[in-house]
């Protein structure tokens, strides 16, 4: 019996856990190890400040469910992964060994990296997660009680930006509801050469789209955009041209903001010491097959892994691990595992294809690239109330997957196919 052992219990690690399990069945033991006792779903987070969600609402116990799947769940802080000796050592003194490791911890938020960044000792709220989006609702609530400019954006290394424009067009949403918009003058600063880029280069007409959508509602903009330091109610940006020169010194002024920061890979993993595991941000060096290279028993999945840029850009971006891209690492991953436990070799390659809902407050854009890095075989994009829908009704349908312990129902994996859209090449 071989042990596979699932470190992080995210978006990434739980699913992978589920069909890890279901792939091998009880022939093997699966063992999720986290530092959190719940799963929370990162994609509802910019929700919570304007109270559109409870932070409970957002979260699941995993042990019960962990439990009646036959997987062993230790709620444990990992605090270094060995390969050298196939084990991971714990918070609490402890170890644990293992035959396979999948790492899906997810990413470090390096707010350290910008001088004033984040909600812990700095000036800005964030919605990376959970625990932070109910911080973030504190200060919206102090805001609303005097109300002045807000800056939301995404500063230099930043590699996912959906979230940034959801919560800017959500906040936006809300001021108009309680009938105070007139009052809020609205900024979005980000490291992203042009609007709709996320990253990717664009997808489909993402450009076009967010633009219009930011211009409809008066929000100025500021791309190519470099956060030198944020202080209380101000933040310090350099703007660059398109050969990264100094173009314009901002100074924008603010009473709320929200700003994405750049990720690394977990102090467990980039302080590991083990050569060949990880790109110098401390992000896992994985091969077509989800393996690492240099230790042939550990896997990757998720936002921890090492993604070139899609493209060179004049302020660093980088490329977002999205939610069906991830789905698609986690069932090549269980796939090239089972293989290997029968003397195969690897063989299955993650189709790495992104299906995204991006919640505008009201309505919303929804972007389809087959694969997410370019060039592509589709690539389509669109926008409307009917995504704003669509984004609450993933919401409770990917919720009831994790408390049911489903990876990927059969239904959902026709209706894919239909679209063209699977999760293996």
């Amino acid at each position: 019996m071989a042990r596979i052992v699932v470190l992080g219990a995210g978006i990434g690690g739980v699913p992978m856990a589920y069909e890890m399990k279901e792939t091998v069945g009880n022939a093997h033991e699966v063992v999720v190890i986290s530092d959190s006792p719940t799963f929370h779903f990162v994609p509802s987070n910019p929700w919570v400040p304007p109270k559109w969600r409870k932070p409970e609402d957002l979260k699941i116990e995993l042990a019960p469910v962990m439990a009646k799947k036959g997987i062993n769940f230790i709620q444990k802080a990992a605090i270094k992964v060995d390969p050298a000796n196939n084990k991971i050592d714990l918070a609490d003194g402890s170890s644990v060994e293992y035959d396979y490791l999948i790492i899906a911890t997810g990413p470090r938020l390096a707010f350290d990296e910008v001088p004033g960044l984040g909600p812990h000792g700095g000036h800005t709220s964030s919605v990376c997660h959970v625990d932070h989006a109910a911080l973030a609702a504190e200060d919206w609530a102090k805001f609303m009680a005097d109300p002045g400019p807000i800056v939301v954006g995404a500063v230099q290394g930043a590699s996912c930006f959906g979230p940034a424009y959801e919560y800017l067009m959500i906040l936006e949403t809300e001021l108009r509801k309680r009938k105070i918009r007139d009052k809020v003058p609205m900024t979005f600063v980000t490291s992203e050469p042009y609007i709709g880029h996320l990253g990717l280069g664009g997808v489909g007409d993402t450009k076009g789209l967010l633009e219009s959508a930011l211009r409809d509602k008066t929000i100025k903009w500021i791309t190519n955009a470099k956060v030198d330091r944020i202080e209380a109610g101000m933040m310090y940006v350099t703007e660059v041209d398109e050969d990264g020169n100094e173009k314009k010194k901002h100074e924008v002024p603010f009473k709320h903001s929200m700003m994405l920061p750049a990720f690394t890979g977990v102090d467990a993993v980039r302080h590991s010491g083990a050569e060949g595991l990880t790109n110098p941000r401390g992000f896992v060096i994985v091969d077509q097959h989800q393996r690492n290279p240099t230790y042939k028993n550990i896997y990757s999945v998720g936002v921890c892994i090492a993604l070139p840029p899609v493209e060179k850009t004049p302020v660093p971006t980088g490329t977002p691990k999205t939610g069906y891209m991830i789905e698609s690492m986690v069932t090549a991953t269980a796939h090239n595992i089972r293989d290997e436990l029968a003397g195969k070799q690897p063989s299955d390659i993650p189709s790495l294809s992104a299906l995204c809902l991006a919640d505008l407050g009201d309505t919303g854009v929804a972007f389809l690239a087959v694969p997410q890095i370019p060039p592509r075989n589709t690539t389509w994009s669109n926008h409307g109330k009917w995504v704003h829908l669509a984004k609450i009704g993933f919401e409770k349908y990917f919720m009831r997957k994790i408390k049911n312990g489903i990876s990927e129902p059969f239904y959902e994996r026709m209706i894919l196919k239909f679209l063209g859209v699977v999760r293996l090449k």
